[in-house]
């Protein structure tokens, strides 16, 4: 069981700047890849970005490439998200999810555990 504690949401002004972290604790966290999905009203759950398990390997949504970027520390059994440039269409609830092995980074079904989320707010 890994269990996940996503902080760092908040309101912004467009072309503003927010920090997400994303806590582990359980299993051994580098045995992990590690991604950042949002979910604004309305909408499908869609992938913003993804880390592998000693940050050699990131992905990004084309949406957010360019302004995100995502990186880990598993000394602190932490992933970040570092959001720039926010648009108010970055608005959405992020969540961080923790999965073992596969190719791919971007299937929101193949991440076994979930946080519980972070509002981000993007003001126009």
């Amino acid at each position: 069981q890994v269990q996940l504690v996503e902080s760092g949401g908040g309101l912004v002004q467009t072309g503003g700047s927010l920090r997400l972290s994303c806590a582990a604790s359980g299993r051994t966290f580098s045995n992990y890849r590690m991604g950042w999905f949002r979910q604004a009203p309305g909408k499908e759950r869609e992938f913003v970005s993804a880390i592998s398990r000693f940050g050699l390997t990131t992905d990004y949504a084309d949406s957010v490439k360019g302004r995100f970027t995502v990186s880990r520390d598993n000394t602190k059994n932490t992933v970040y998200l570092q959001m720039n440039g926010l648009k108010p269409e970055d608005t959405a609830y992020y969540y961080c999810a923790a999965k073992l092995g596969g190719a791919t980074f971007a299937r929101d079904y193949e991440y076994k555990y979930w946080g519980q989320g972070t509002q981000v707010t993007v003001s126009s």
